[in-house]
């Protein structure tokens, strides 16, 4: 049986959606980091248990073809970017595979998973990120199933305006003294720099996640940051004086502005809040959601409901787009539904109503169409049997988690839904995450 510290030269077969190479040593499958499917690699164990390894690799003896050098020098520290260390066209076939393995292990070896749909820019295409500051006044990214903070000075997924904001801020606490969280002994003010953007519009948002009700020097805190980048058109605070690991405390309070940014996404504007669900990449998400219209195929007059709506935008661009007769979103977070609410007037659409609840809790009006995107976690049971018991004609799943979305369309198949291909978009390049769309149609109909 291998022991910790012991060294192996391996041959590299496989690399799952988690980046690490895949081998055997003495027939036990072993996951290493740093390693690339052909590579052949020296190796040293550092976890044992009783189905798998886990090693590092200590040298490279031949080198894959599939294998590049990272362009970001915190690659092999930070959590974010798996795939830095292997060709883009590599990465398409890894996802690919990992959208088929997770139907086949789900029971439905017979589904058609399509080439990925790739994006016009494979960098700088986030409108999001969310900084921890370390206890020096820097910022950076949480490393890999850790809070050790791994400090940056450029992330190549963001805009290259995100970081020289994120360093404005921190200069600007440490030049005023203002305390930074521990997350140990819960002390402390400043946890989180939190900034979005709106790609259409060129609108940023900078939010000051916080361990207090307030910012000390706010005023000139705002004067100054805004002097430097003019862009930011709101300045926030969220409130999270909670022992957690959760970022967002929920509670918003405006230093600047309205308190939310606005972006166009398929021809319709929408007012983003803070606490809003709103697409990591909308280049990409806008292509999903024309891919996913188009498998509705909604027929004039036809019923639709959007589960997990966020703020709006599947059920406001089916009303925009489609001769529906009118179109229900159901979304948990209360500031989103307002905005989706002030974004149907904004777009002066007026067969679009918009609830706040849970979409697993909640009674679904009888639809002819049901729009789901939902959480990594998937859709719950009973959710599937209550479509299923209201009839839907088809349901479109949009998912960020082929594994949840293959489960899924298992517990659908048993209450009479089939479906026959998947459609895997590139929507976080270099991360290991795929997002998928497919269409469900009743047998009967």
């Amino acid at each position: 049986m291998p022991r910790k510290n012991d060294i192996y030269k391996v041959n590299i077969t496989d690399i799952n959606n988690l980046g690490f190479g895949v081998c055997r040593v003495d027939g036990i499958v072993t996951f290493v980091s740093g390693a690339v499917a052909g590579d052949v690699a020296k190796i040293r164990i550092i976890k044992v248990t009783k189905s798998y390894l886990v090693a590092r690799t200590e040298e490279i003896i031949s080198r894959s073809e599939s294998r590049i050098t990272p362009e970001c020098p915190v690659f092999s520290s930070c959590g974010g970017c798996v795939y830095s260390h292997v060709s883009y066209e590599k990465e398409k076939l890894l996802k690919k595979e990992y959208v088929k393995s997770a139907f086949v292990k789900a029971g439905l070896p017979d589904i058609k998973v399509h080439d990925i749909c790739t994006p016009s820019n494979t960098k700088h295409y986030r409108n999001k990120a969310q900084y921890p500051v370390a206890p020096d006044c820097t910022y950076g990214y949480f490393a890999r199933k850790s809070h050790r903070i791994v400090r940056i000075s450029s992330c190549p997924l963001v805009p290259s305006i995100f970081d020289k904001i994120a360093k404005a801020v921190c200069d600007f606490l440490k030049e005023k003294k203002i305390p930074i969280y521990n997350e140990e002994r819960h002390e402390g003010l400043v946890r989180h720099i939190y900034i979005r953007s709106g790609f259409e519009s060129g609108q940023i948002m900078l939010c000051l996640v916080i361990n207090g009700t307030s910012l000390p020097f706010s005023d000139e805190f705002v004067t100054s940051i805004r002097k430097k980048f003019p862009e930011i058109a709101t300045v926030v605070l969220d409130i999270n004086d909670k022992k957690t690991n959760v970022i967002l405390g929920g509670k918003i309070k405006v230093l600047f502005g309205e308190g939310y940014i606005c972006d166009t996404l398929l021809g319709n504007k929408y007012k983003i809040s803070a606490l809003s669900f709103y697409q990591i990449n909308p280049v990409t998400a806008a292509e999903i959601y024309k891919k996913a219209i188009e498998l509705a195929d909604i027929k004039k007059g036809e019923k639709v409901t959007d589960l997990f709506c966020g703020i709006g935008t599947i059920a406001l661009s089916v009303a925009k787009h489609t001769e529906a007769s009118g179109v229900v979103g159901v979304e948990i977070i209360p500031d989103a539904v307002e905005n989706a609410k002030e974004n149907a007037e904004i777009n002066n659409i007026n067969n679009a109503r918009f609830y706040c609840g849970d979409a697993n809790d909640r009674h679904i009006e009888e639809s002819d169409v049901i729009f789901v995107d939902p959480p990594r976690k998937g859709l719950a049971p009973e959710l599937i049997s209550q479509i299923a018991q209201i009839g839907a004609n088809r349901v479109v799943y949009v998912s960020c988690s082929a594994d949840t979305l293959a489960r899924d369309c298992a517990l659908f198949a048993k209450e009479g839904y089939t479906t026959h291909e998947v459609f895997p978009f590139d929507m976080f390049p270099r991360t290991g995450h795929v997002e998928c769309v497919l269409l469900l149609s009743r047998k009967d109909k």
